[in-house]
């Protein structure tokens, strides 16, 4: 039986009865048995694992610097076409590789970017990749949020820190309202 202790780090464990752990006691900790099953690491070395029955492994690292899935990851290239010309009211998130509560809001934004698919665009830009927009937009904490129509700012839009998807849809219900898109 293969299975996995993960914490800040991915261990292995291959064929043990009982799975060890030696980790700190503070370390967040699941341990279950793999097959044919790929796992992915969302960690800042973005490792993608995979593992086959019969303790044959293979590991491949990919360098994209954050995974979007439905939520399109711009740059300072793409911000003027993507952002300042749409037509439909863009939401920018600001954030980074190496932030943890950006990672922690991940699946509610996917969440949200699939509910609001209409009314909504909702981008992500690499606060280490932009250092320009960072600049020019004053973003000091991630993650950070700004409500663009029309090519402009919307006042009283911006919002930095992990919240909850709830809170998150109120946020941009309250946007969207103010706005006149709802």
């Amino acid at each position: 039986m293969d299975s996995i202790v993960s914490s800040s780090t991915v261990l292995i464990r291959s064929y043990l009865t009982p799975p060890v752990r030696s980790l700190s006691p503070a370390s967040s900790v699941s341990v279950k048995p793999l097959s044919s099953v790929q796992v992915t690491s969302v960690a800042a070395n973005r490792h993608l694992l995979s593992f086959r029955s019969g303790g044959r492994r293979t590991r491949n690292i990919s360098n994209s610097a954050i995974r979007c899935g439905g939520i399109k990851e711009i740059g300072e290239s793409e911000f003027s076409s993507t952002v300042l010309e749409s037509d439909l009211p863009v939401l920018v998130e600001f954030v980074a590789t190496w932030c943890g509560p950006c990672k922690l809001i991940y699946p509610a934004m996917e969440a949200l970017s699939q509910e609001y698919g209409e009314k909504l665009t909702i981008v992500k830009i690499d606060h280490d990749a932009n250092p320009k927009l960072i600049a020019d937009f004053k973003v000091y904490g991630l993650p950070h949020f700004i409500l663009f129509k029309d090519g402009k700012e919307v006042p009283g839009s911006r919002r930095e820190g992990a919240i909850t998807k709830a809170k998150l849809k109120e946020y941009i219900d309250s946007l969207l309202n103010s706005i006149s898109v709802a």
